[in-house]
């Protein structure tokens, strides 16, 4: 993009009102606390007529965003979970709460992801194991857990995974990260061929770039304004632009889409 172009697009728009996508929906939703992806999600999911039960390992700021959520929407169900996703226990007991205080599970988001910026010649074994295991390995926890519950209910269900462009782009010092998204990406294709027997449908998005606080903590402003005016319309997405893209594959206006992986991004690669 030359320094003189400007897309008509560079603005971002107002979020859009909610139009009861997911009306009556039970939704869970990991990594829901803070001011990320997570937490727009189950903000859309709520918006669109849904009851939601979000998931976090940090407690304080899981029950802040629970009465956050619940002053905005007071006639909605908002149930908090806290979470290690690194844990099979915690993550199994997760999804049996859920369908427990929720009634049911109608669809699950696995939101939760680690990254940082670390060069392969000085990333350390715990540094790799570390990411991987809270992006990817978490993802297959929940989608094992999810999967039994739905193999034992007579309802379909819907699982939506967060991965990124960089599962398919190459960045400086994301290797550790890169790999765990294209994990995502892979688990979310074959997994889906399975699920189709239990009546689950299993798509992913892959954000480019969405600016939020959390973000601005461990990335540079530097990097981030790079990456962004790398972007068609140079700009990074807002989070809700994430979330609504979320609660329509979780939608049934997809319901012949599954094992497929969305870019929200003008590119792939």
């Amino acid at each position: 993009m030359t320094a003189s172009f400007k897309s008509p697009l560079a603005t971002a728009p107002v979020e859009i009102e909610g139009h009861n996508l997911l009306k009556g929906k039970k939704v869970v939703v990991t990594a829901a606390a803070g001011t990320g992806i997570g937490f727009a999600t189950a903000r859309r999911a709520l918006l669109e007529g849904a009851d939601v039960l979000v998931s976090d390992f940090h407690e304080r700021r899981l029950g802040e965003t629970v009465d956050k959520l619940a002053a905005e929407f007071p006639g909605q169900q908002v149930t908090p979970f806290v979470c290690d996703v690194s844990s099979t226990e915690q993550v199994d007991a997760l999804i049996a709460s859920a369908a427990a205080q929720l009634g049911r599970i109608d669809v699950l988001v696995n939101n939760a992801g680690l990254g940082g910026e670390t060069p392969v010649v000085d990333m350390t074994d715990e540094q790799w194991d570390r990411v991987l295991d809270i992006t990817l390995t978490s993802t297959f926890r929940a989608t094992r857990a999810a999967l039994r519950y739905f193999k034992s209910v007579e309802h379909n269900g819907v699982l939506v995974n967060n991965a990124s462009v960089l599962g398919w782009r190459a960045q400086h010092s994301q290797a550790h990260y890169a790999a765990a998204k294209a994990g995502v990406m892979a688990l979310t294709r074959c997994s889906a061929i399975e699920a189709a027997e239990y009546g689950v449908r299993i798509n992913a998005v892959a954000p480019s770039i969405a600016r939020h606080a959390f973000l601005a903590k461990v990335t540079s402003e530097e990097l981030l304004d790079k990456l962004a005016e790398g972007e068609a319309f140079g700009r990074a997405a807002e989070v809700w632009e994430i979330a609504a893209t979320i609660a329509m594959l979780a939608s049934d206006y997809t319901t012949y889409l599954t094992g497929e992986i969305v870019s929200i991004s003008s590119q792939r690669a």
